[in-house]
């Protein structure tokens, strides 16, 4: 939840001048002063005893301050008008629903006309607006309803929201008499646009000019959801200060928000003023309770308070106003969310055929283009890259990837590229991104060129003060022309609308469930066809052959195989292998690789020819594949040993003093064009043996693969001759390992 803007260490101290420089601070909703065309009152009950009172008192009442605080109410508006205000108050329910309370007050022996307004603070405290009245009366709800029955019908019958714009202004210009209605529509930022104006013919026309959202700092559009209505019948008046200033219950300023006699902020009247405005009255447009625009009524010619009856009735064509705004941007919003929705489902739906990349189902027909206009796309997901439309070369394409990854969210966006991050990209290419931001650097883009556009300003809303002096002090108050002012926008798209952004999140959930899916089949596939290649170990008399393998944490499977056969002359091989990668692409190489080289050792070459052979293969047939290896001819009569070395890692030698890495060259791994091989002979006796393994069970992200190795060693003299692949990568185990592992055990009897 957002801060309370009337809440907050960062207020101004009552009495602190105020400027430009600090009035988005003002506390405006505790003024300690009223407009003087009424008498507020704080009563605290049961007793109705004033606590608080405006000194315009004396001016309206002929009582003094001091005469009328610490007395009942009654004291001041009469007996029987204090027993018909603690009855309205005693009433169960809102009391801004039964004001006003139509009072008629002796003052100096002549009965005047008082509209009571009454509202609740805490502290048991009831305050009272008594304003002066004016207009027909008895005020009645139903009343108010006749006086706008025909604009309610007619915005009922509106077509489009600039109807109903011109509806509401031309409606309350009539009820209420201002020189000039307009209707205010607020953007995200808060800046303001005038949509629909009603005015005296003479009058310069304010329609299509926009307004920055510092004319109405945060606080005061706070205030203006609190309260619906607010009006200033005299720009001129003097406030009336309430007295004291701080609650004698509470000890603090009376809180303001719904008072219709609040004092205003004196930059607000100087702004005004700059603008010729005599008299002015505002009514929120709310939607979903928050602010989304305003009817601003102005009066040029001096004064002007239209009755409380017609205030009533504006607000209520105000509150209309806001329900049929409300539905017409539903209804086009619904419109073009069921549109976005079939489309999505369309994109969806072609994401299901598994046997077709991902990237292609979203660059189909239809395509991401036609979920969100756009100039052009940049999809990257499960290696497949597709680009469309207008895309920047690969260098500036990065750049914006770089600066959407940095932004840490799934869904990032932008109209303004050039200020969001800095980027050097030609706006006229990519001014605007949204971007669906994925694992392992996938991705989808939409990109947006400049969309230049003109937007007429009320004034130059760069040149938002002038310098007023003040005896020996300079202060910043409004600016005081607000003609026409044309600014050009430039290096911004189009905006990317929340509906947009909303497809965008809905899309990229089925595209990660998508990519789940498709990880998980093609790990049960890869598992699958590991497995089934993985021998039953195979008996050797005179020797004990154990192995073990074990997919990386997550089960991702990769290229981990091992291999155990005898050869017609006798001999016996073992082949421990890691190709790289992960899934059902590394596991197919494995089995490739696997396959040939039995294939060449059982045809009766050498074992270095064997291992040169499948070089050749791989280089030549499987471009891009790279493995390494560790192949051992083993004489099962004799104890020797022929072994190649391919990249792998360095097997371990069993012995009855301790584990040491055997003494073997190293050749280059598998997949090298042109690279020779060559082999090692040792002899294995009785009750010694070897260790092979994958890179896998010693790769520490913490840790040096040599202190890793030097630990395996460690942790096999401690398991002495009951060494078996099973009890060496148990006593290795890492559960949080990033690659498969693979161990075989051979030791002699």
């Amino acid at each position: 939840m957002s801060p309370d803007p009337f809440d907050g260490p960062d207020l101004l101290a009552a009495g602190t001048p105020v400027d430009l420089d600090n009035c988005a601070r003002e506390p405006i909703h505790i003024p300690g002063s009223v407009q003087p065309r009424g008498v507020f009152v704080v009563a605290q009950e049961p007793h109705l005893t004033i606590s608080q009172v405006s000194t315009n008192v004396a001016e309206l009442f002929g009582r003094s301050c001091e005469e009328v605080l610490g007395r009942p109410i009654g004291e001041l508006v009469g007996v029987a008008q204090a027993a018909a205000i603690e009855r309205t108050a005693a009433v169960f329910g809102d009391l801004r629903e039964r004001n006003p309370l139509e009072l008629v007050i002796d003052v100096h022996g002549k009965d005047v006309a008082f509209d009571a307004i009454l509202h609740r603070a805490t502290g048991r405290l009831l305050l009272v607006e008594l304003e002066l009245a004016t207009g027909p009366r008895p005020f009645s709800f139903p009343n108010t309803y006749q006086a706008v029955r025909g604009s309610v019908a007619e915005l009922n019958r509106a077509s489009n929201l600039t109807e109903l714009y011109d509806i509401t202004a031309r409606a309350v210009r009539e009820l209420t008499g201002f020189d000039r209605v307009m209707v205010y529509r607020y953007d995200a930022d808060y800046n303001g646009e005038v949509v629909a104006e009603a005015k005296r013919e003479d009058l310069n026309a304010f329609l299509g000019l926009h307004y920055p959202a510092s004319d109405i700092p945060a606080q005061a559009r706070a205030l203006y959801e609190k309260n619906w209505l607010r009006i200033i019948d005299d720009v001129n008046y003097t406030p009336a200060p309430i007295l004291p200033v701080d609650n004698p219950a509470t000890g603090r300023p009376i809180d303001l928000t719904h008072a219709t006699l609040r004092s205003v902020s004196p930059i607000h009247i100087e702004y005004l003023k700059n603008m010729g405005v005599s008299a002015s009255m505002s009514i929120s447009l709310m939607r979903d309770g928050r602010l989304w625009g305003l009817i601003a009524c102005h009066h040029y010619s001096g004064p002007h308070l239209p009755p409380y009856g017609v205030r009533a009735a504006a607000e209520f064509l105000g509150s209309t106003l806001s329900l049929r705004l409300v539905d017409r941007v539903q209804d086009e919003e619904l419109r073009t969310r069921l549109a976005g929705q079939a489309v999505l489902a369309k994109i969806v739906a072609a994401m299901q055929n598994q046997f077709e990349p991902l990237s292609a189902a979203l660059s189909g027909a239809p395509d991401l283009l036609d979920l969100v206009p756009a100039d052009g796309i940049a999809i990257n997901l499960e290696g497949h890259k597709v680009t469309r439309g207008s895309v920047p070369d690969d260098a500036r394409l990065a750049e914006i990837l770089a600066w959407c990854r940095d932004q840490g969210a799934p869904i990032v966006d932008t109209d303004c590229l050039s200020l969001s991050a800095g980027s050097e990209v030609d706006p006229a290419l990519v001014s605007g991104v949204l971007a669906m931001m994925l694992a392992d650097g996938q991705y989808a883009l939409w990109l947006r060129g400049e969309h230049r556009r003109a937007v007429d300003w009320g004034g130059d809303p760069t040149n938002k003060a002038i310098a007023v002096q003040e005896g020996d002090s300079v202060r910043l108050s409004p600016r005081k022309s607000f003609e026409r002012w044309r600014e050009v926008v430039q290096n911004r798209s189009a905006a990317w609308l929340p509906t947009e952004r909303a497809d965008a999140a809905t899309l990229r959930q089925s595209i990660v469930e998508s990519l789940y899916g498709r990880a998980e089949r093609e790990v049960r596939l890869a598992e699958t066809l590991q497995r089934s290649l993985l021998p039953d170990v195979p008996e050797l008399p005179g020797w004990r052959l154990s192995a073990r393998y074990e997919p990386a944490a997550g089960g991702r499977i990769g290229g981990d195989w091992y291999d155990a056969f005898p050869l017609q002359d006798g001999r016996f091989v073992l082949v421990l292998g890691d190709v790289a990668g992960h899934g059902i692409a590394a596991a197919g190489t494995m089995a490739q690789l696997r396959n040939a080289l039995r294939a060449y050792l059982i045809d009766g070459g050498s074992l270095v020819g064997a291992v040169e052979r499948l070089n050749d293969f791989t280089t030549l047939l499987l471009p891009g594949a790279f493995a390494t290896l560790v192949a051992s001819c083993l004489d099962p009569a004799s104890g020797d040993v022929e072994t190649v070395l391919a990249g792998h890692p360095v097997p371990l030698l069993l012995d009855a003093q301790a584990s040491r890495l055997a003494p073997l060259s190293p050749s280059p791994p598998i997949g090298v064009r042109g690279a020779s091989y060559r082999s090692a002979y040792l002899t294995l006796g009785p009750d010694e043996g070897m260790v092979l393994y994958s890179d896998g069970l010693v790769e520490r992200r913490d840790e040096d693969m040599s202190d890793s190795v030097q630990q395996l060693a460690a942790e096999i003299d401690r398991l002495g001759v009951s060494a078996s692949a099973r009890s060496v990568f148990e006593a290795h185990r890492r559960i949080d390992a990033p690659d498969d592992r693979t161990v075989v055990v051979v030791r002699r009897d």
